[in-house]
């Protein structure tokens, strides 16, 4: 089973989570209450606001992408945090993370330039774990439909450092890939060519103009959080576990001061309508 994954995605200096790292996740059940309560909070505090302060504009379109094994409905509670801030947020369309990386990039691609035409203006991309690889992807093929990118977890510098059991998940959908199972995973995209254009796309610089966040902890359970830290990124560490990244206000919070961040960093403000999701 560590053949699965080509030996290339775990450069040197990078280590998988130890077995019992996956308790930490445990924590995720203290972030959904914790959302919950500032939820209920958040609510007051709307109802106190005269109706044209509700829904400020801000910044461009926000696409938001889910993590591996993951669908858009993982990101339904960040995605409404923001429309509560003006945002207008698109779905990746991925209905589970399960698929070739490159594919998935390619769909993710059009899906963007559909957006952009309709808006009129580029969008920020946040992406969670596997989601953020492909957001920083994209925003080296195609920066001019990306103007600035958040990752959640994203193990970018080693996408295999990750806990053995995301492995053995990797593992079942080659196997399932190889007995005709259509829409997985195949060897190609975790181990030969096709993982390593996806990988080095990855790693090429992003142009001026495109601003980059990435959102590590230290206690996430499933990746190596070092892998997290991009050189090139304006790292920001919050404290939370790595499913609980999707839902804890406190990591959202740290979203929202990205998009602002990397909107006044290019120089313009895009005006965007009332938030509403696509």
């Amino acid at each position: 089973m560590a053949r699965t994954l080509g030996g290339f995605l775990q450069p040197d200096g990078f280590d998988r989570p130890g077995v019992a790292a996956v308790l930490r996740e445990s924590s995720v059940v203290g972030e959904t209450g914790r959302h919950l309560v500032w939820l209920a909070g958040e609510r007051r505090q709307r109802r106190d606001l005269p109706y044209a302060a509700r829904s400020p504009q801000r910044g461009e379109p926000v696409v938001l992408v889910p993590g591996f094994l993951a669908g858009d409905a993982t990101l339904s509670l960040m995605a409404r945090s923001l429309r509560r801030r003006g945002y207008r947020t698109y779905r990746s369309a991925i209905h589970a993370n399960v698929g070739c990386t490159r594919l998935a990039a390619t769909q993710l691609e059009a899906r963007l330039e559909a957006i952009v035409q309709r808006r009129g203006s580029r969008v920020q991309v946040v992406g969670h774990s596997l989601g953020g690889m492909l957001a920083r992807g994209l925003a080296v093929r195609r920066p001019d439909l990306v103007s600035g990118i958040v990752t959640l977890g994203s193990p970018m510098l080693a996408p295999a450092a990750h806990h053995v059991s995301l492995t053995c998940s990797v593992d079942v959908l080659v196997r399932l890939s190889r007995a005709g199972v259509r829409g997985l995973m195949a060897e190609d995209c975790v181990a030969g060519e096709c993982a390593r254009a996806s990988f080095e796309e990855c790693r090429e610089p992003l142009v001026d103009g495109v601003g980059f966040t990435a959102i590590y902890s230290r206690r996430d359970g499933i990746v190596d959080w070092r892998a997290c830290v991009d050189p090139v990124a304006e790292p920001v560490e919050v404290r939370a576990s790595h499913v609980g990244m999707a839902i804890d206000p406190r990591v959202i919070e740290q979203v929202v001061a990205a998009l602002v961040r990397h909107r006044v960093g290019a120089g313009s403000v895009v005006e965007v309508d009332r938030g509403e999701s696509a």
